[in-house]
C-alpha cells in the first residue's frame, strides 16, 4: 500500500506553494520594517508622582527627563531616584508594548526567529 500526500503536496504543487510562502514572508518582512521605522520615530511619555516625567523614543532611548523642583529633596534622594526609574521604565514599557502589538498584527502572531 502506498502512502498518499495531501492535495497540493508532492508532484508540481510544492514548488508553487513554497514560492507563494516566500513572497508572503518577504511582504511581511517589508511591512514590519516600515512599521519598525515608524515606531522608532515615535515618543512615549510617562510620569511618576506628578513630579518626574520621562520621554523615550521608539528606540528605547531617553529623550528627555523633567524633574520638578519640589521633587528635589537633598534629605530624600532615594524617593527621587525611585520616581525617575518608575517614569523611565513605564515609558519604555509603553514603547515595547506598542511595538509588540504592531508586529503581532502584521505577522498574525507568527513568531519566526530572524524574521523580526
Amino acid at each position: 500500500m502506498k502512502a498518499r500526500l495531501p492535495k497540493g503536496y508532492g508532484n508540481g504543487g510544492s514548488a508553487s506553494n513554497l514560492q507563494q510562502l516566500a513572497r508572503q514572508a518577504q511582504k511581511m518582512q517589508e511591512e514590519m520594517d516600515i512599521a519598525n521605522q515608524q515606531l522608532e520615530e515615535k515618543e512615549y511619555s510617562a510620569s511618576a508622582g506628578g513630579a518626574v516625567t520621562a520621554v523615550v523614543t521608539g528606540k528605547f532611548e531617553i529623550k528627555s527627563l523633567e524633574i520638578k523642583k519640589e521633587a528635589v529633596d537633598p534629605e530624600d534622594v532615594e524617593v527621587l531616584s525611585d520616581m525617575i526609574m518608575g517614569a523611565v521604565n513605564e515609558a519604555i514599557r509603553k514603547a515595547r508594548d506598542e511595538k509588540a502589538e504592531t508586529m503581532d498584527k502584521i505577522s498574525g502572531g507568527l513568531n519566526v526567529p530572524g524574521l523580526f
